[in-house]
């Protein structure tokens, strides 16, 4: 069986906005379309409660959630194969689970108080750094990257360290089901020091960064399959700030994010933390394996 594409929903717009996309993408890809919701409400209201009351109140509430969630799904996709679940534990660990079993896992964004979406919210931002499986992070109200291909662009951010192989991959095989251009981008500086006492002659030390940046991005591409368009950008500047602007005519930016070993699998690093704050489009982060 193919797995599906799990949204985690919580009854916000954001969240909603996340199952547009995640039912687009299910349709795409011809995978399931799961939508789950994690509270506690267990803990706090109790199965003798339940017992001798009927449902608790927020019993009630989450299964109106996740039943507006699929009513959202099936008006957006009506050939999508949709599977609802109510999950009574903390949706940052319940997701990152749901993710072991995941194609795809996909989640909106909520901002402080709900006065504004700039702030990646605390679940979506957790999630991010533990994903057993790509993720997609929907921002804004970019509900419709996937059906119509707005900008028929995918960017995928190649990073200093590696050449970020299950990112590239990832970003190629959504280009391709889009029909879309993949367009990767790595970020080169010219450290200061370089620019005032290398003994080279002035603007080599810069033509020097941006070469090896643009080698990097060769290396990176090298496998990708002859049927999709590919096109190279090396940009002068901070990861963050080259991916964000990038991000501005994209219908999907994608980075890879490497696994740590630490108590709790996968952290995200900086470039990581701040595109996933400033992307102008959905951001999808892939863990990439050892």
């Amino acid at each position: 069986m193919d797995l599906p594409i799990v949204v985690g929903v919580d009854g916000s717009e954001p969240s909603l906005r996340a199952v547009d996309w995640a039912a687009d993408a299910a349709v795409l890809r011809g995978v399931p379309l799961r939508l789950v919701y994690a509270s506690l409400w267990e803990r706090y209201e109790g199965a003798a409660l339940a017992q001798d009351l009927g449902k608790p109140a927020e019993q009630v509430r989450a299964e109106d959630i996740v039943q507006t969630a699929a009513r959202r799904a099936e008006r957006r996709q009506v050939d999508v194969q949709i599977s609802t679940d109510l999950l009574p534990e903390e949706p940052e660990y319940a997701l990152v689970r749901e993710s072991r079993d995941a194609a795809l896992l996909v989640t909106g964004t909520r901002g402080r108080s709900g006065i504004t979406e700039a702030l990646l919210g605390s679940v979506s931002l957790t999630v991010a750094g533990h994903t057993h499986c790509p993720m997609v992070v929907v921002r804004g109200s970019h509900d419709n990257q996937v059906r119509s291909g707005t900008h028929a662009r995918v960017v995928v951010g190649v990073g200093e360290r590696r050449m970020a192989p299950a990112a590239v991959r990832f970003a190629s095989d959504e280009a391709r089901r889009r029909g879309a251009v993949l367009e990767a981008v790595r970020a080169w500086r010219c450290p200061a020091h370089e620019t005032t006492d290398h003994p080279l002659p002035a603007g080599e030390p810069a033509r020097m960064h941006e070469q090896q940046a643009v080698e990097v991005l060769e290396k990176a591409l090298h496998d990708v399959s002859a049927d999709v368009e590919t096109h190279r950008r090396a940009v002068e500047g901070t990861t963050r700030n080259v991916l964000a602007d990038a991000s501005r005519g994209a219908d999907l930016l994608v980075i890879g994010a490497e696994r740590r070993h630490r108590h709790f699998g996968l952290q995200l690093g900086r470039v990581a933390h701040g595109v996933l704050h400033h992307s102008a489009c959905p951001v999808a982060i892939v863990p990439e394996r050892e």
